[in-house]
């Protein structure tokens, strides 16, 4: 069968780093167009931007949203209403409230929204949430800690409105915490640091727990350099599991269980070529509604000024 005709929106470094070659490797699925206003790619059709892409090209038949959580609602709004499935980097959006209707317009059109959590694809993901449904968990730890001049240079975006500042990475650890624990959890208190020329935060400290009392605690830092962290410990009545390397590798009490290659993105598009075969939509807010919790809930610091 012809593979479905995809167009990126936003060729920045997300894109080129993850989404072409997780592209390239899926089968079902082919890059035949680029909307951006400064790159393009060799041999592939460009558009400067979204509208034009869609009055010009109407052989495009998806296209990957992967331009910043500020202006992506009304992107997806234009794309569903010209027939295209969508799929939508993460988060989906830079409220919960606007992701909705969305969803309704796609489900009304027969069209697939698929709202990427990327680190649900790691591999030690799945295996983690199994042994969770079977072993109940005492505590959790999170140490989610990147340096924010490493993976997102000169990005200003990221510290705006609706950018959420630490947790654009910190997100990916409460995907992954919303997928493997077997009870949802809710926020119980959270602090956050903000510099003083930005309207995001820098660093934040949450706690949470579910209806048995689990006791979780997080702590995002974007400051982070040296090694960088991403883990999740858990200690359970099955042995004390931790997912590190962003949940690439799985050990319970020290021995390895799961240690495999990355390859979170090339799962992102078998799935999103899965959900147009089938008709569907995936879209779960509940990683984006923690994090509009914890700016409702969570007790604002200041911060030294950020600068590139």
């Amino acid at each position: 069968m012809r593979p479905i005709r995809l167009a990126i929106v936003g060729l920045g470094k997300i894109a080129r780093d993850q989404h072409l070659p997780a592209i390239a490797a899926t089968p079902g699925i082919a890059l035949a167009a680029i909307a951006s206003r400064n790159a393009t790619l060799d041999g592939v059709a460009h558009f400067d931007t979204l509208e034009a892409l869609l009055a010009e090209a109407p052989e495009i038949e998806a296209v990957a949203l992967c331009t910043p959580p500020q202006g992506r609602r009304a992107q997806a709004a234009l794309a569903l209403a010209a027939g295209k499935h969508v799929l939508l980097e993460k988060p989906p959006g830079a409220t919960v409230s606007e992701i909705a209707p969305l969803v309704d317009a796609a489900r009304e059109a027969g069209l697939t929204l698929f709202a990427t959590w990327h680190s649900r694809f790691a591999p030690a993901v799945e295996p983690a949430r199994d042994f969770l449904a079977v072993h109940e968990p005492h505590a959790v730890e999170i140490a989610w800690k990147e340096d924010v001049r490493v993976w997102h240079p000169g990005q200003d975006w990221i510290f705006e409105p609706g950018g959420l500042g630490v947790f654009d990475p910190g997100i990916n650890a409460l995907s992954i915490l919303t997928r493997i624990l077997p009870r949802p959890l809710f926020l119980t208190g959270a602090t956050l640091a903000f510099p003083e020329n930005r309207a995001a935060p820098i660093a934040a400290e949450l706690d949470f727990t579910d209806a048995a009392g689990l006791p979780i605690h997080a702590v995002f830092d974007f400051l982070q350099t040296g090694p960088q962290s991403w883990d999740i410990a858990i200690d359970s009545a099955g042995g004390r599991l931790l997912l590190s390397s962003g949940g690439a590798r799985l050990t319970r009490d020290g021995a390895v269980l799961v240690d495999e290659k990355e390859a979170e993105y090339a799962g992102i598009y078998r799935h999103f070529v899965d959900l147009i075969g089938r008709g569907a939509c995936d879209v779960d807010l509940a990683p984006l509604g923690h994090v509009a919790d914890a700016f409702m809930l969570g007790r604002r610091t200041k911060a030294a000024p950020f600068s590139w």
